[in-house]
């Protein structure tokens, strides 16, 4: 049923320009810009924290407030996504994170470094991120083709990581933060034209069965009452928390360190190019072995990797291995999360259930990234922060443990 569904939703696009193929490529083209310049926002903390004389705790809170609206509009977009298409969604995200980066190289206050770092870009990734483009591709693409694709968009996004680090610096480097922040909106623009491979259609639009006259709010109350759904979400913090606190707290940890910035740029970019090989691995392996043992192996190697880093002298080596091995599992936890999701529930209402999903990632990353500016600015050190890292990936890796791969039971709709 599913795999003729999703041909049934390939063929409609595949009688216009919209392959497979094309589909597939523009999304990863949206992954990449969209994750490129809120992976890079590290490297601004201290030019900015110069220039207006903040503590890391003003920039930490902007961040923190970005990944918490992420987070929380992600289901609002999903919904809005699920009930009118994708891509309407995505053009107004991409125009407010473009002008969130408009209003953070204007921002002279921490007010407008909310607005701006915050608000604008928080509700911007909620409506043009690569969680949107796993919605699309799951609607989009038959099934067979799906585990690779959600894959190759995760990994997509982890390429912009790789690509936007050591330009971000480069950039920053040689034109200053200003420009930095004015070409990266320029960049982000990009999406708009991009979006329109991945229009879905209508949710009125089509054939109509028992699943997709599932209403919003059956929708949620049978994902909330499944155990297997919440234990999935809960697992699903911990990624945020240790993501968002690495990403903005671990170039200013390794400047503390004697490390150059130039280092810290080349780790964050070798965090995203390892974890193109962890996602598209992990996108392959998602067909073969259980999802909850993958999911919990990733947590907990992030928790030993973590425990090594924070154990031994941090050298350049050090921190680029920590680098490599982190990217192996950094956004991996999203194919295979992302999948369980439509395993359980179906596609009808994916981008609103994973939205949920992923809001608890986000209240994870909000408060990675502000209990990090916290912690540095009452001690001096992040020392705690990673050890509650490493705690929460091990509390993860056995969450995930006792979760069921298989479809809610839901009651058969007797003819009339």
């Amino acid at each position: 049923m599913a795999t003729t569904e999703g041909d049934l939703r390939l063929s409609a696009a595949a009688r216009s320009w919209r392959t497979a193929l094309v589909i597939i490529v523009c999304g990863c083209a949206i992954a990449l810009l969209s994750f490129g310049p809120r992976s890079s926002v590290g490297f601004f903390v201290q030019p900015m924290s110069r220039e207006f004389s903040w503590g890391r705790d003003v920039f930490g809170l902007a961040i923190a407030v970005q990944n918490l609206l992420w987070g929380l509009g992600q289901p609002v977009a999903g919904a809005i996504a699920d009930r009118f298409g994708v891509l309407r969604v995505m053009c107004v995200g991409a125009v407010l994170y473009a002008g969130g980066l408009v209003m953070m190289r204007y921002a002279a206050t921490p007010l407008s470094l909310n607005i701006g770092a915050g608000v604008l870009i928080g509700f911007g990734l909620s409506g043009c991120s690569f969680n949107l483009v796993l919605s699309a591709f799951s609607k989009l693409l038959p099934l067979e083709r799906r585990g690779l694709a959600l894959g190759a968009g995760t990994a997509a996004g982890s390429f912009g990581q790789f690509l936007f680090a050591p330009f971000g610096v480069a950039m920053i480097g040689n034109f200053g933060w200003q420009t930095a922040l004015m070409v990266f909106a320029g960049l982000m623009l990009l999406i708009v034209p991009l979006s329109l491979a991945l229009a879905t259609p209508p949710a009125t639009s089509g054939h109509v069965t028992a699943v997709a006259q599932q209403s919003f709010k059956t929708a949620l109350a049978e994902a909330f009452g499944h155990r297997s759904y919440v234990l999935l979400i809960l697992g699903f913090f911990t990624c945020g928390f240790q993501l968002a606190f690495i990403t903005v707290h671990l170039p200013a940890y390794l400047v503390d360190r004697g490390i150059p910035a130039q280092t810290g740029g080349w780790v964050i970019a070798a965090i995203g190019l390892f974890n193109i090989i962890g996602s598209l691995s992990v996108g392959w392996l998602q067909n073969r072995l259980p999802k909850r043992y993958i999911l919990s192996v990733i947590y907990f190697t992030r928790a030993l990797s973590i425990l090594a880093f924070v154990s031994f002298p941090i050298t350049t080596f050090s921190a680029i291995m920590f680098g490599a091995i982190t990217g192996l599992t950094w956004l991996s936890t999203v194919p295979p999360t992302s999948a369980l999701v439509a395993i359980m529930f179906g596609t009808r209402w994916f981008a609103t259930l994973y939205g949920f999903a992923f809001v608890s990632h986000q209240v994870g990353g909000f408060l990675g990234v502000l209990l990090g500016g916290m912690v540095f600015e009452k001690f001096g050190s992040y020392t705690p922060i990673w050890w509650l890292s490493v705690l929460f990936g091990v509390l993860s890796a056995l969450i995930n443990l006792p979760i069921v791969e298989a479809p809610v039971a839901r009651p058969v709709a007797q003819p009339a």
